[in-house]
């Protein structure tokens, strides 16, 4: 196992690492987060291969970026705070976690967004020594850009983008930019998830859209067979032709990459006769362990004038359920007749292939891939920059003191104007071990802390000491699509000690084990926990699992 050892923005320590004067006194010291995770596929990996997904676990939208030698990454977060996830590599491979784009408070208010709202599908760019993230927070301002001279931090406070859509990115030619999104066509739509690309110039100094928005693309390759979601789009330009690449069909089972091309940045684009250029939507349901919704994908050549694509896609554990969110991926990009291909029809997407021609990297100290562990015993003076909660906080709800994590209770799970006082990693495998080491005395029935499993606000698991009539417990408890928990299960327990509670996930079951006085016991075995999968939760994120404290 491997200690965590990177640590979240200034600005986000400066608001939570203090505790609040006026904080409620029914705390939780948590002593310990241990993972061990593996993958339901054991593809052995031999030299000279990397190891697909290169990022784990809910990391989706993937946008990817080269400068010089150095190459970063940026992913859709939705209402977790803090936000945007930003890595480094110099391989496309091994990628370090440097910092969050969203990690203070003043820069987006996700206050009344349900989890798999506000932002995602990021687009990361860098110009005259500025790196450019170009956004949407739905609900809660619309696109906007944010930029930094250090891809770790601090990023700005948003800039406004005064258009309708989503999913906006920059394409820079020579000393100008330009923004393709995301947005209504310029005719009423003909069916439900028609949409239309759209390109219109970037001041970048000014910091303001300018001239004429020029359709680009009207509902996707084939407008006659109702293509729907045409969204993600990328330009970039090739030997002559200016290609647009984009995902359509959803999210889900019938994602897929398509390309088109043109002489002229306003086009006409013309689709590429062969897309889609990357889709798993046609290989058979009941294969061994698939890959599935494969797409929004972007391409970036390395320094030695190789082409790879980074894009997302999911690796159900059983009948299209999984609980891990949607993965970054990354595949070779090759260029046949003027046109880029990242995997031919019908072939599945590998758990093994070729590392891209890059130096290799030393061990990293978190890996990103692959099964791996790490321990978390709190005893550094800044929280681990994985760490994430739901909404933005208006008022600190934790600090780290003594080797300890104290969480001190505030808003409760479901509650949107608030923020729960929960802290959590994301689970990376279908098959993984998490654990934490706890100090929590109830002082009222209700009271409880322990470990969360959450997909959404009605979409949870509680695994906790609490109080019921007046007695000290662990307990289970459970929502599925519901605004309201359901007691699974409980036993009673010595509370005045430590106590470790563990959660054992196999695809889609769990196990709860409890130590209480050095005795170790079983409260529930394989319960089944489909409702965190996203086939039944909804939504766009995965299972995120963590310390957490809350107060009747």
């Amino acid at each position: 196992m491997r200690r965590t050892t990177s640590h979240v923005g200034a600005g986000l320590g400066v608001l939570l690492t203090v505790a609040s004067a006026a904080a409620t006194a029914q705390v939780a010291r948590f002593e310990r987060f241990t993972y061990e995770g593996r993958a339901q596929e054991q593809a052995p990996l031999a030299r000279g291969q990397y190891r697909n997904p290169i990022l784990s676990g809910y990391y989706p939208d993937p946008s990817v970026t080269r400068v010089g030698d150095d190459y970063y990454l940026v992913n859709s977060s939705f209402a977790h705070f803090p936000g945007l996830p930003v890595f480094h590599s110099r391989n496309l491979v091994d990628w370090t976690q440097i910092g969050n784009a969203i990690d203070r408070p003043d820069q987006l208010d996700f206050t009344g967004r349900r989890v798999s709202e506000a932002v995602f599908a990021p687009d990361i760019s860098y110009h005259a020594g500025i790196f450019y993230i170009a956004n949407t927070c739905v609900s809660c301002g619309g696109n906007f850009i944010i930029t930094a001279r250090d891809p770790a931090g601090p990023w700005s406070k948003p800039i406004s983008l005064p258009f309708e859509g989503i999913d906006p990115s920059i394409y820079w030619e020579g000393d100008r930019a330009y923004i393709v999104n995301n947005r209504a066509p310029a005719e009423p739509p003909r069916y439900d998830g028609h949409r239309a690309l759209w390109v219109q110039e970037y001041d970048w100094r000014a910091g303001k859209m300018v001239g004429v928005s020029t359709q680009l693309v009207n509902g996707g390759v084939d407008l006659t067979t109702k293509p729907v979601w045409i969204e993600g789009p990328h330009l970039l330009k090739r030997d002559g032709f200016y290609y647009l690449t984009a995902a359509e069909g959803g999210t889900g089972d019938h994602h897929s990459q398509v390309v088109f091309r043109s002489r002229a940045l306003r086009g006409p684009f013309v689709p590429y006769a062969g897309n889609p250029i990357l889709t798993q939507w046609d290989l058979p349901a009941d294969r061994a362990h698939p890959v599935t919704s494969a797409g929004h994908a972007k391409l970036v050549e390395t320094q030695n004038g190789d082409w790879w694509a980074t894009f997302l896609a999911t690796r159900p554990y059983a009948d299209g359920h999984y609980t891990i969110g949607r993965e970054t991926f990354l595949l070779p990009v090759t260029w046949r007749d003027g046109w880029p291909h990242i995997l031919e029809r019908g072939r599945a997407i590998p758990f093994v292939a070729a590392r891209p021609r890059l130096p290799a990297s030393p061990p990293r100290a978190l890996p990103t891939s692959g099964d791996f562990g790490y321990v978390d015993e709190f005893d550094d003076t800044t929280l681990a920059m994985q760490w994430i909660g739901i909404r933005t906080p208006r008022q600190p709800f934790y600090r780290l003191a003594g080797g300890t994590l104290e969480l001190h209770a505030a808003g409760r799970f479901g509650d949107l104007s608030g923020t729960p006082a929960f802290l959590g990693r994301r689970q990376q495998h279908h098959v993984a071990t998490v654990s934490t080491v706890l100090r929590f005395a109830p002082e009222h029935d209700g009271a409880r802390a322990g470990l969360a499993a959450v997909q959404s606000d009605r979409s949870l698991l509680e695994f906790a000491v609490t109080r019921v009539d007046g007695r000290a417990v662990v307990a289970l408890y459970k929502r599925d699509l519901a605004d309201s928990d359901t007691l699974v299960a409980s036993a009673p327990i010595e509370a005045s000690g430590a106590v470790t509670l563990t959660i054992r996930a196999d695809g889609g079951t769990m196990a709860f084990d409890y130590t209480a006085g050095g005795e170790r016991r079983t409260l529930g075995d394989r319960l089944d926990v489909t409702f965190l999968s996203t086939q039944r939760a909804g939504g766009f994120v995965g299972t995120v699992i963590g310390p957490f404290v809350e107060a009747p």
